[in-house]
């Protein structure tokens, strides 16, 4: 387990946004929503429970007036999803453990979508990574790596977001991810959170899911079926993502939402 100053720099991310905002609530330009909305075009893993939602009562009742209610059911890594370390990882974190200020932070984007336009199975790098870098200034502990691969595009079309739509068969899925290099280097790094507009860390092809297990390990929770990473800015805006609190679950849907600089 690793401690941080997280604390103290969630402090100073509310801090600052709350001196450079002046009315009680923010400007709509400065909120981004990241997530897919949860219905039934939502991408989901080829052998997971897919979101089914129904209505349990919609319209006027004995006493009247009108009352909604419905119900939904759903696999935990489904559509925009939180993965939390204890999925690949025996003894990390479950979703109910990550700290606050671990789903709370500040954002960084790497583009690697030129390459993925080329080769649907890339894997982002650690040069990609160093390379960011070079241009934005290295990587800060804490971190909320986002990797916009430009897969985002394909939604919510399961054959060419993940490259098969067969029910129930994930041998020939094709979609990129990130290598383990690039995962390793994220460690080292001592980011938080890492996430990516693809169904998964892993590429497509992978069979052993080692950027998950690498990651996992570390504490480093992994946020999958990112939205609108097209607008987010490489650096300087602060990120949030809370999911659903599941007691002792291994991933759930989250709301991830980007306050923009």
């Amino acid at each position: 387990m690793r401690v941080t100053a997280a604390p103290t720099r969630c402090i100073c991310i509310t801090a600052s946004l709350l001196a450079a905002i002046p009315a009680a609530t923010l400007p709509e330009g400065k909120l981004l929503d990241l997530t897919h909305p949860f219905d039934s075009a939502t991408v989901y893993w080829p052998t997971a429970q897919p979101f089914r939602w129904e209505k349990e009562s919609w319209g006027p009742g004995p006493g009247g007036y009108f009352y909604a209610a419905g119900r939904f059911q759903m696999s935990e890594h489904v559509g925009t999803h939180l993965d939390s370390p204890i999925h690949f990882a025996e003894s990390r974190r479950t979703v109910d453990q990550i700290p606050l200020a671990q789903l709370t932070g500040r954002a960084f984007r790497i583009d690697v979508s030129a390459a993925c336009a080329q080769n649907p199975d890339y894997q982002a790098t650690a040069q990609d990574i160093t390379a960011f870098e070079q241009r934005h200034g290295r990587l800060p502990a804490g971190a909320m790596v986002l990797v916009y691969t430009g897969w985002g595009r394909h939604w919510p079309d399961p054959k060419r977001y993940l490259g098969s739509d067969t029910p129930g068969d994930a041998s020939n899925l094709h979609f990129p991810g990130l290598s383990r290099a690039a995962a390793e280097l994220l460690v080292a790094r001592r980011v938080d959170a890492v996430g990516i507009d693809t169904a998964s860390l892993d590429h497509g092809p992978s069979r052993d899911f080692l950027v998950h297990r690498i990651l996992s390990e570390a504490n480093i929770y992994g946020l999958e079926n990112v939205a609108n990473l097209d607008r987010l800015p490489a650096r300087g805006a602060a990120l949030i993502a809370l999911p659903m609190k599941i007691h002792g679950g291994s991933g759930a849907p989250v709301r991830i939402i980007a306050i923009l600089p």
